[in-house]
């Protein structure tokens, strides 16, 4: 689960991690009232979505005046920001983090996430903050330092110095970096959190560290333990069909393409999702319906793929392991007499009584196009999204 830039820095600081003053705001007055709370007169405001890239993208701006704090807030509030992670279609500002203004003299990176591979939570840091990691890990792989934290033993001293020695930090900022380095772990941990990412960290003029920017997002299947962070989720920045497939517990993420896919078991998902491709079509989802493809999944299945305009045909690829082909085939039939799909549906069942599944769906009456594999479904899938295009 993302949270926004805000929520992220009042966690942090609740830590001890230090982050500048700031004051959300959701409208043009309340951005000038958090401005006149400032310890600074410059003010900096910044758009609040799910996705980085905002200052590239007329998102963060920096306010001389109360003047051009309104001026600002009322230019950014509403704006539909476009930035490389929000995709062309961009997003609508709808509440504002206004700060106190920093005197950078230095930027960092900083940034925790899970490494599955190893088992350990990874530490990464970099002398080339305010920039794009992706782009510093593909031009200057060398500009960043890793160390890995064994979750049973916790950050340790060694550890500590060996990122500040690697941020070219001594004296009074290497005390401050092993300070904030142990709180900025201590939050990641005890939140349950999947990604911390502190771009910049900045050393002020003054000497001091301070997490200028921060990106936090929590474990989704942790959050039974934080129920206060349920409060802190922004529907309106999540696609609405993935919203409605969390609330009917769906594995659905969309994506860009027009033949709709419904497959139970994730390695499955992912290899319709290729073989598709390989066919000639575009997915247009990953859905992940589970063991349990009853009626009742596969018709809120529908329903969130059908949700979608571009999907011109539907795959739906089970395999019966845990549960029957023919009791799916009961669930795919109910289903579409509750549902009525207006596009193609193609229908490959495998596994246990399959062959009965395949009867079942014969005798129908319903226009399925049952499928003999999956390079089969693949191909007849496409074929009937051409065909549907073309009608």
């Amino acid at each position: 689960m993302k949270i926004h830039e805000h929520q992220g820095k009042d966690i942090l600081k609740q830590f001890g991690v230090p982050v500048p003053v700031g004051y959300v705001a959701y409208t043009v007055q309340e951005a000038v009232e958090a401005a006149q709370k400032l310890p600074t007169s410059i003010a900096v405001v910044k758009a609040q979505i799910h996705a980085g890239g905002r200052g590239k993208g007329g998102g963060v701006k920096l306010a001389r005046s109360i003047e051009e704090v309104h001026e600002i807030a009322g230019q950014i509030l509403g704006m539909t920001l476009v930035t490389h992670q929000t995709g062309p279609e961009g997003r609508v500002v709808k509440r504002l983090l206004v700060e106190q203004g920093v005197n950078i003299d230095k930027e960092f990176y900083a940034g925790i996430v899970l490494d599955r591979s190893t088992g350990m939570n990874v530490i990464m840091v970099s002398t080339e903050g305010g920039m794009e990691i992706e782009k510093v890990a593909e031009e200057s792989p060398e500009k960043i330092v890793k160390i890995f934290v064994d979750p049973a033993v916790g950050l340790r001293d060694f550890q500590v110095r060996e990122l500040g020695f690697a941020l070219g930090l001594s004296g009074e900022a290497m005390k401050q970096w092993a300070k904030f380095a142990r709180a900025l772990y201590r939050a990641y941990d005890e939140t349950d959190a999947s990604l911390f990412e502190i771009n910049p960290l900045v050393l002020t003029k003054e000497n001091t560290l301070i997490a200028l920017d921060a990106k936090v997002n929590f474990d989704d299947n942790a959050l039974f333990r934080h129920p206060e962070f349920a409060a802190l989720r922004d529907l309106s920045e999540e696609d609405p069909l993935e919203v409605e497939a969390s609330r009917s517990n769906l594995n659905y993420i969309k994506l860009d393409g027009n033949v709709g896919c419904m497959v139970n078991g994730a390695g499955l998902a992912m290899a319709t999702m290729d073989i598709i491709k390989l066919a000639g079509g575009e997915p247009a989802n990953f859905l992940d319906v589970g063991g349990g493809a009853n009626a009742e999944t596969v018709a809120n299945g529908f329903r969130i793929i059908l949700g979608d305009p571009n999907v011109k045909a539907l795959l739906i690829n089970i395999f019966g392991g845990i549960v029957r082909c023919d009791r799916v085939a009961a669930g795919v039939i109910e289903a579409s007499r509750l549902v009525k799909p207006h596009v193609p549906i193609v229908v490959r069942l495998e596994g246990t009584n399959a062959e009965e599944a395949g009867k079942l769906l014969d005798e129908s009456g319903l226009n399925f196009l049952v499928a003999k594999g999956l390079k089969d479904a693949a191909e007849k899938v496409t074929r009937a999204h051409h065909e549907s295009v073309a009608a």
